[in-house]
């Protein structure tokens, strides 16, 4: 038995919207200024879903209850997994006094907070992205960043500004090649267009992200550093998307980055000692964790980059996809959801009209359970060895995994709970309520459309997850209008990266690697205005491109 989702179920588009949008504004509305705990807030919001989609779209409450557990699932495997394993390596290190050690280097390296932030939220976290996603390089930025001193909720809301332009290639292209399934375009195609969209703004991000910190003046200071980490990112993303596809964009960008950054810092440094007063100053330690003891050797500099190291380059081997096929064949159990596999059936405009020799296919819900291939497994497998490394036994070991458990404890609740929401918002089809009404918005829909983008990664937490939500609704709309639908699908994924600083799994993510969960709304306010700016900008790009030359040039035919 199937059941068909009906976008306007109070007969009037303005009323269905508005409580459609209900547990969205009540969620952000208890995180940011109720101060209402964010594990609280997110059961809220899910409890708010599931009455707007049982009593007002009339979704089945078996397939409701389903759709909660398979979002829970999800958010626990594997985007728990990965922040877990993350913040077990991140506190061996800590037992050993080593991420103290890699402090210090990194501040030899980059002694300017602000040239830090580039070099690590921006280079260094985009690295991450290219390999994994799902979090992991705002977990290892921001977890970085304070412990070279800076502030909690500065650590955690510069490594969500920065960790924006590199999000529409993230984890080998994963997003690009999901918008391609949906959309039927070629995902060359796809990564062409969004390589002709997001390299403006690698450019800006550098120095936006030291604006948010520093201020213009600030800003002014470091500009090479900026300009340097900008340009070495932006054209190499532009090339690769370009002549190459999506799935080694962000990687070959964030190396081509990192590397121009460590040659300009051999022979430039700012000169304006700019810092900001309430900063702690890092101060190399031993590794046995006793008081500063001079430079630390270059012995004991490998040893706290070791664990790092090792982290990269199992990362990225866990990522590429005939490791990932090779693995899955040895264990990767898929179940399909009872109650949902197969029962909702998505209707038009969300989907093309369908016709009696071709009906529309009801949507598949399996949670594939490929522990073996997940990312959080080969962070897993980095944290053991790591820690065998640096002389742990294996009690010690599972001692401060159950510490970690311990600690993440009320962040998986929350990360169940808000995946179960986006899912619940999907599957009673609440989202693409949502997003039909920034749709009807006439000839200003390529400015809206890449805003529909934003908001399904703000729902969702996911670029990908955005693309599969309005990547169909986006190509039929364009055909519509007369705009082409290559721009508009693109759109989505480049205005997407911008919902990724204020979605609330980033957010817990991100209070999470820093040790200061509950104070979600304030990371929220502080980078809300930032990305809906950034969102708008990128919103005038492409209508700029869909309507006024010489942009129009750039749209790939």
């Amino acid at each position: 038995m199937t059941w068909t989702q009906n976008y306007d179920p109070l007969g009037h588009a303005l009323l269905s919207t508005l409580v459609a949008a209900i547990p969205i504004i009540v969620l952000l509305g208890a995180i940011a200024w109720l101060h209402i705990r964010i594990h609280f807030a997110a059961l809220l919001g899910l409890a708010l879903a599931l009455a707007v989609a049982i009593v007002v779209y009339h979704m089945p409450v078996k397939t409701a209850a389903a759709t909660t557990l398979f979002g829970a699932g999800y958010g626990l495997f594997p985007i728990g997994w990965i922040i877990l394993n993350l913040i077990f390596l991140y506190q061996l290190t800590v037992e050993k006094g080593l991420f103290a050690v890699l402090r210090g280097s990194l501040a030899g390296i980059a002694p300017d907070p602000r040239v830090q932030v580039i070099l690590i939220a921006f280079s260094f976290g985009a690295f991450f992205e290219g390999c994994a996603g799902f979090g992991t390089p705002v977990a290892i930025t921001a977890a970085i960043l304070i412990q070279l001193g800076f502030k909690p909720l500065a650590a955690s809301g510069l490594s969500l500004i920065a960790n924006t332009a590199p999000v529409a290639f993230g984890s080998l292209g994963t997003p690009i090649i999901a918008l391609s399934k949906v959309t039927g375009i070629d995902e060359f195609t796809l990564s062409q267009m969004v390589g002709r969209q997001l390299p403006f703004f690698s450019l800006i991000v550098p120095f936006w992200v030291v604006w948010a910190q520093a201020g213009f003046r600030g800003m002014l200071g470091v500009w090479p550093a900026a300009l340097t980490a900008g340009v070495s990112f932006a054209v190499p993303q532009f090339l690769v998307s370009n002549f190459h596809g999506p799935w080694l964009v962000d990687i070959i960008a964030s190396l081509t980055s990192i590397g121009a950054m460590v040659v300009l810092l051999k022979f430039w440094k700012p000169k304006d000692a700019w810092k900001p007063a309430d900063m702690d100053a890092p101060q190399p330690q031993r590794a046995d964790g006793l008081s500063p003891a001079g430079p630390p050797s270059g012995q004991l500099l490998r040893r706290a980059w070791m664990p790092w190291i090792l982290l990269s380059l199992l990362v990225f081997l866990w990522g590429i996809p005939a490791f990932k096929k090779a693995v899955d064949k040895l264990s990767a159990p898929a179940f399909h959801i009872a109650g949902l596999h197969n029962v909702i059936v998505r209707d038009y405009p969300v989907v093309p009209k369908a016709t009696l020799e071709k009906p529309t296919k009801p949507e598949e819900a399996v949670f594939r359970l490929n522990w073996l291939s997940a990312t959080g497994t080969g962070i897993l497998a980095a944290a053991m060895l790591a820690g065998f490394i640096m002389g742990f036994s294996p009690g010690e070991l599972i001692r401060i995994y159950g510490q970690t458990i311990h600690r993440l404890r009320y962040s998986l609740i929350t990360i169940a709970a808000m995946l179960g929401l986006g899912y619940v918002t999907k599957y009673s089809g609440t989202d693409a309520t949502l997003g039909l009404a920034l749709a009807k918005t006439g000839s200003l829909y390529p400015f809206f459309g890449t805003l529909l983008g934003w908001l399904g990664v703000a729902l969702t937490g996911s670029d990908t997850a955005s693309n599969v939500l309005f990547g169909s609704l986006q190509k039929i709309t364009a055909e519509q209008t007369g705009i082409s639908p290559v721009l508009m699908a693109a759109a989505n994924s480049s205005g997407g990266v911008m919902g990724k600083m204020v979605d609330a799994q980033s957010i817990v993510v991100a209070s999470t690697a820093t040790n200061w969960y509950g104070h979600e709304g304030t990371i929220l306010r502080y980078v809300f205005f930032h990305s809906i700016a950034l969102a708008t900008l990128v919103g005038v790009l492409v209508y700029l491109q869909a309507y006024v030359a010489p942009f129009t040039s750039m749209v790939v035919k």
